[in-house]
């Protein structure tokens, strides 16, 4: 890949990274803050009610995806892009300044509340315009490779938000942590937002928008188009229910698992989850590349058997690893399982999309899925915890992925086909043909 094409997947990802910090640190850093923003009692309801909130941000994301979808196929992918980073500053900087309970009762709350619904609909609007992006910027043959660097700065901002909290948890005392340190990663997320916002208004449009006449399209980003499509719409919440499940519960939710229900120390909870995520992140450009090669149903059929069959297990014996080394090597194997999803999942749903209605195809039903799903992957782990059957939660991600198994089965190969005649053979039946190996070029912005 040349300069440009390096140019085009960091300046894609960048802000796609800092959205996702500010969108996790919410939960790596909710076991300090969860106290505050409540009347004391059961440190695991006041967890629950933080969780509850974390779940109406994904809640919003269906109205984030209709409403930055439609701006991404009327206005094209810069516009969205720019908007999404605008609206993650400020939540950013909300929950920052967000008063505790102490000071002003249930107000702090509503302050959380708002910016969370800001988060949402960042979000919501922000996996969509970058995988679109990624995956029209890229050459046809490195598709897969381009778009798998969404989880890749996915899990960029995450990591830096573990590292972060590892610093704060050897650097600043437990108390301090949960009166005020946990206010600092919030800061940094805004600041960091602001200089994505400059980055990307020096975004250069796709050719593959700019030349597809998708912005003459009177149709173009509305539910009226995306109707048209609603057998990919509903292909795209099936096949990512049992990814988003799987993926919530090895990032977002192991550090709590193995502090609450293993027993570990937080800061050895939070060290076993940034070793795993960081190698997590390494090989998703391998996986990338292999599914170039090979297709993209492989994967996704290794990771709904491996999830199918193994988190049962996994889930079980991490209950009882004590220890970082056993702790380390059964995230990183759920982690690896999850790949064959995380690593592809972007350009398989883009691809199943025509230019005019390709971000909002890819956003909707995704945020949909994620808000029934991936959103309330920790409420439903943590009801399970309450009610003293945690391990109906292990099955419960098992049977999510064994759904995605029977799509995965059954849809058909979207490696190779012309993203520029997406739709057109939909009379019979028939994908569209391959591309050329060129790479795709990106236009100024009008």
């Amino acid at each position: 890949m040349g300069r440009e094409q390096w140019k085009k997947i960091w300046v894609g990802s960048a802000g796609n990274m800092v959205e996702w910090f500010d969108w996790f640190v919410y939960a790596t850093f909710a076991v300090y803050f969860a106290d505050s923003f409540f009347p004391e009692g059961n440190e695991t309801a006041n967890l629950m009610n933080t969780m509850g909130i974390f779940a109406v941000g994904f809640f919003m994301r269906p109205v984030g995806g209709w409403l930055l979808g439609r701006i991404g196929d009327r206005k094209g992918r810069k516009a969205a892009l720019t908007l999404t980073v605008t609206l993650m500053s400020a939540s950013a900087v909300l929950i920052a300044i967000a008063p505790t309970y102490d000071v002003a009762g249930y107000g702090g709350v509503a302050v959380l509340l708002v910016a969370r619904l800001l988060q949402g609909l960042s979000v919501g609007g922000e996996y969509a315009a970058s995988a679109t992006y990624l995956t029209e910027a890229s050459a046809p043959h490195r598709r897969g490779f381009a778009s798998s660097f969404q989880y890749v700065s996915m899990t960029a901002g995450q990591l830096i938000g573990l590292g972060l909290q590892i610093i704060l948890q050897r650097n600043m005392s437990d108390a301090a942590l949960h009166s005020w340190g946990w206010r600092i990663p919030f800061i940094v997320g805004a600041l960091g937002a602001a200089i994505v916002f400059y980055l990307r208004r020096s975004m250069l449009e796709t050719e593959v928008y700019a030349e597809s006449g998708a912005a003459e399209q009177e149709d173009r980003g509305t539910l009226k188009a995306l109707w048209q499509h609603k057998r990919e719409a509903f292909l795209v919440m099936a096949l990512t229910m049992g990814g988003t499940v799987a993926y919530y519960t090895y990032t977002t939710y192991l550090t709590k698992f193995l502090s609450k229900s293993a027993g570990m120390e937080k800061s050895t909870a939070s060290l076993v989850s940034f070793c795993a995520l960081f190698v997590f992140m390494c090989i998703q450009p391998l996986a990338g590349l292999l599914s170039d090669r090979i297709g993209r149903r492989p994967l996704l059929i290794t990771f709904a058997v491996g999830s199918t069959f193994l988190t049962v297990p996994i889930m079980t014996m991490l209950k009882h690893a004590g220890t970082f080394w056993p702790a380390f090597g059964l995230a990183l194997l759920a982690l690896v399982v999850v790949t064959g999803y995380t690593s592809i999942n972007a350009c398989v749903k883009a691809e199943l999309f025509p230019t005019g209605i390709r971000a909002l195809g890819v956003a909707l039903p995704y945020a949909i899925a994620n808000a029934l799903f991936g959103g309330t992957a920790e409420y439903v782990a943590l009801w399970f915890k309450k009610s003293g059957v945690e391990s109906g939660f292990y099955w419960y991600v098992a049977g999510c992925a064994a759904v995605s198994l029977v799509v995965y089965l059954t849809m058909r190969e979207t490696r190779g086909i012309d993203l520029g005649r997406v739709g057109a053979d939909r009379r019979t039946g028939q994908a569209a043909p391959a591309e050329s190996s060129g790479a795709t070029s990106v236009t100024p912005a009008s």
